[in-house]
């Protein structure tokens, strides 16, 4: 018995989670109403709350899921390109991408791109990701292809900061020309700002 009301419950948080991000991805979360949720995945509003708590705490498992489809695609570049600048070029390019594709989402997710900014625990691939975007960034300032004047941590705060103002910025002019048929010129003044001056 046991396992059959755990797989039900599985069942109904996998409901209320995907219409959660339905919702939350078709305008701004406070907009959103857990009564229009629990209606959408056709579960009630004592389940929610049995589950989640409150409306944060289901918009938290809804961001660290989007972030997490974001770092397994940033990790799927990270491991199949060979040269520091490409690898860093192809998540940059990767997560402009992401963002076209997703846009409404995006003022949820920029905000949590480092661990624990929705106030949870990082994921397995949100640690990962950190590790190998930090990895790269050593590695290439120790081959003296970035700058060494500054931390690994420096250079991602700066790759980061960088990628997140381009998001926004998409977001504010959209009536311009994509991020995405930019990307190499975009990423090529980035490189430029975190290369090794000497």
């Amino acid at each position: 018995m046991t396992s059959t009301f755990s797989t039900a419950g599985e069942t109904a948080r996998a409901r209320i989670e995907t219409a959660a991000q339905r919702l939350f991805s078709s305008r701004p979360a406070h907009e959103v109403r857990l009564d229009e949720i629990a209606r959408e995945a056709g579960a009630s509003l004592a389940t929610i709350y049995r589950y989640y708590g409150d409306k944060q705490q289901l918009l938290n498992v809804c961001v660290l899921t989007w972030v997490d489809q974001l770092a397994d695609e940033m990790l799927d570049r990270l491991r199949i390109v060979e040269s520091y600048r490409e690898r860093l070029h192809e998540t940059f390019r990767v997560v402009l991408a992401f963002f076209e594709t997703h846009p409404d989402i995006a003022p949820l997710i920029l905000g949590s791109l480092y661990s624990g900014a929705v106030h949870c625990e990082a994921t397995a691939t949100q640690k990962t990701l950190s590790d190998m975007l930090l990895g790269v960034l050593g590695e290439a300032r120790e081959a003296g292809q970035l700058n060494q004047r500054v931390s690994d941590a420096i250079l991602l705060d700066y790759f980061m900061g960088v990628l997140t103002r381009l998001i926004q910025s998409q977001a504010i002019h959209n009536d311009g020309p994509r991020m995405t048929e930019q990307h190499e010129e975009l990423f090529d003044m980035l490189w430029r700002a975190i290369a090794n001056p000497d």
